[in-house]
């Protein structure tokens, strides 16, 4: 028995998944999205909800959850259903057709079977954790954090930001005149920051200490601060209400790695229509890799149209590969 039978299961919920799901239905395609995370954004939501985004085509500047909301509404007049915090755990297939088995994440007793007439994976880099504070092992209180979902959480607080990659920087620019004070801590001199966002943080007077670790958290139910040792400085307490803990994270492809793809470096090999090696299975966005290959949201979402259109002549050879543009429909 099949508790959902579509035309087209999205695996993924991120940006390239909800334009997927947004061009399938123009396509006249129904369609499934699933995703382990409860809400729809993928990494966008998880991790940077509040971050401005400048790389979107039409948008001088996006803010992450904003831009999700727009690929839901975008997507609403064609009804997809939305199976969320359900991994897909197995692929198999009945006639040609894959059958994706998909486990809820809160109990694999909660087991559901999808049939589609194909299936394209958008699951980002997989799924992904974040890097521990090392430090933060044996602290059980509240105030350390590994993504700011809302920034109001920090008003008016001392707020420490270790790490030196982009995510550390866009906290500091973000939550500057929010929080009452914030400071980036980072273990080496060089960052993996974009030296334009560097220059911006430096230029609001964030103070940024390098050469410098956490080596314990004080407080008890919550943060209150945080105990550094800075090189050629010794030991070094700074005042804190919360920790951003902004060190990256790991990514894992999970049951997909599992499934028979050709992976190349824990990503999917496509060719030019998007296709894997396996029968009806495409992929787009992050996830895909391909010869000169760049990893942009722009670039997911031509993909995800790339797949989509064709899926839709894998799933009737008689349809047009190109349907024409939206602006030529009625």
């Amino acid at each position: 028995m099949h508790d959902l039978t579509v035309d087209l299961a999205i695996v993924g919920a991120g940006p390239t998944g909800l334009f997927a799901a947004y061009y399938a239905g123009f396509r006249g395609l129904s369609t499934a999205v699933i995703d382990a995370l409860p809400e729809a954004g993928g990494q966008i939501t998880a991790m940077y909800p509040e971050k401005q985004i400048l790389d979107v085509a039409g948008f001088p500047s996006i803010k992450g959850r904003d831009l999700v909301d727009n690929l839901l509404r975008q997507a609403a007049p064609f009804s997809p259903d939305y199976l969320l915090g359900r991994q897909a755990r197995r692929l198999d297939y009945e006639d040609g057709e894959p059958v994706l088995e998909l486990v809820s994440t809160a109990g694999p007793e909660d087991a559901r079977r999808l049939r589609a007439k194909a299936v394209i994976i958008t699951g980002g880099l997989g799924s992904f954790a974040p890097r521990p504070l090392p430090a933060a092992a044996d602290f059980h209180g509240a105030g350390i954090v590994y993504f700011v979902p809302e920034l109001a959480a920090h008003a008016g607080q001392d707020v420490v930001i270790v790490g030196g990659g982009d995510s550390a920087f866009d906290w500091a620019l973000a939550l500057h005149g929010i929080a009452r004070s914030t400071v980036i801590v980072h273990r080496r001199e060089k960052f993996r920051a974009h030296a334009s966002t560097v220059d911006r943080v430096r230029g609001l007077g964030v103070p940024i200490l390098v050469n410098a670790q956490v080596t314990a958290i004080h407080g008890t139910e919550r943060v209150t601060g945080v105990q550094l040792a800075v090189k050629d400085e010794g030991p070094r307490l700074l005042p804190a209400d919360a920790i951003v803990a902004a060190l990256g994270f790991t990514a894992d492809l999970g049951p997909l790695g599992e499934w028979g793809l050709d992976l190349d470096h824990r990503c999917i090999a496509v060719d030019s229509t998007l296709a894997t090696n396996l029968l009806r299975i495409y992929a787009a966005g992050d996830i895909a890799t391909y010869p000169g290959k760049v990893r942009l949201i722009a670039t997911g979402f031509g993909e995800a149209a790339t797949a989509v259109n064709n899926a839709a002549v894998a799933i009737d050879p008689d349809a047009k590969l190109f349907p024409g543009h939206s602006s030529e429909q009625p």
